[in-house]
């Protein structure tokens, strides 16, 4: 009898020596333990799925990674198991966005795999003491940091005031899709309220055709689906318009209506973290802008 291990053995000295190379077989092993590692620090809720009682595995299933890379559950089990098998770098980026992997994991990824990657990713920007600076110096003007997806990232004051008292909104859901079709004070303080938030559908849907298999993209789309009709029949119109610059009113709780000119400023590619600004239009607006900040330094209006 012949046993497994002896089989390869032999099946490796029946190749041609130019085909058999030992640093492949390395970098597929490497490659499936570092897939495994990644896949057992997972969470089914940071997907987007429900933890089940006799859930026994750590982190993500094979089949649940399949199924949100849009892979075959056998072709990925030969990945984690170190088949000799094909890869392309469509679906290594597919399981990258699944995996949740930061940019060194990426890279570590496909140099595992010994591929090209389609669209390496520019790393969003830390939130640096110096943007912190620059974000506190652009005040009495509001401003804040938001990457693709419009979360909230970090802002100044002003902008904390400009709409609803931002701070006490937990950091999870400071994000301006969820804020304009569920936060109620957010929505009063906009004058063009049912404008506006088709607008900033039509964008969100534009930005997300890049991101169209990362979990938390899919996640933030199905709590804005559940949590608001009002989304739901929005995004059923299937409108699309990318960024721009447009002036717009709030009307704020404290120092009343305010006319700004909007400008995103990018940290990164056009799809990336960019630095938002509300620049007054007129006079009363700067004034009011002054208002609001010195209320925010004299302890912050609820």
């Amino acid at each position: 009898m012949v046993l497994p291990q002896e089989s390869e053995s032999l099946a490796r000295e029946a190749l041609p020596q130019e085909v058999y190379d030992p640093r492949a077989e390395i970098r597929r092993h490497e490659l499936a333990a570092f897939l495994r590692s990644r896949r057992e620090r997972i969470s089914p809720e940071q997907v987007g799925l429900e933890r089940g009682r006799r859930r026994r595995t750590p982190g993500l299933r094979r089949e649940e990674v399949a199924h949100l890379s849009a892979v075959g559950v056998t072709w990925y089990t030969w990945l984690e198991q170190a088949r000799d098998i094909q890869v392309s770098a469509q679906v290594l980026d597919a399981v990258a966005r699944t995996l949740l992997l930061d940019t060194s994991e990426r890279t570590h990824l496909f140099n595992l795999a010994a591929a090209v990657d389609p669209a390496p990713r520019t790393p969003c920007p830390s939130i640096t003491p110096a943007l912190r600076t620059m974000l506190e110096q652009l005040e009495p003007i509001p401003a804040c940091i938001q990457n693709s997806r419009y979360d909230i990232l970090a802002y100044n004051r002003t902008y904390g005031r400009l709409l609803c008292d931002l701070d006490s909104v937990p950091p999870e859901d400071r994000n301006c899709m969820l804020m304009i079709f569920t936060n109620e004070q957010w929505r009063s303080s906009i004058v063009l309220l049912e404008e506006t938030a088709r607008l900033m559908a039509a964008k969100f849907r534009a930005s997300m055709a890049q991101h169209l298999a990362e979990p938390a993209w899919k996640v933030l789309l199905k709590r804005l689906q559940t949590a608001s009709p009002e989304f739901r029949e929005v995004w059923q119109r299937h409108e699309v318009v990318d960024n721009r610059g447009k002036r717009k009113q709030f009307r704020n709780a404290h120092v009343g209506l305010l006319t700004l000119d909007h400008t995103d400023l990018w940290l990164g590619p056009s799809t990336g973290p960019r630095m938002v600004t509300y620049v007054p239009a007129d006079e009363e607006s700067r004034r009011g802008l002054e208002k609001l900040h010195e209320l925010t330094l004299q302890g912050a209006p609820s």
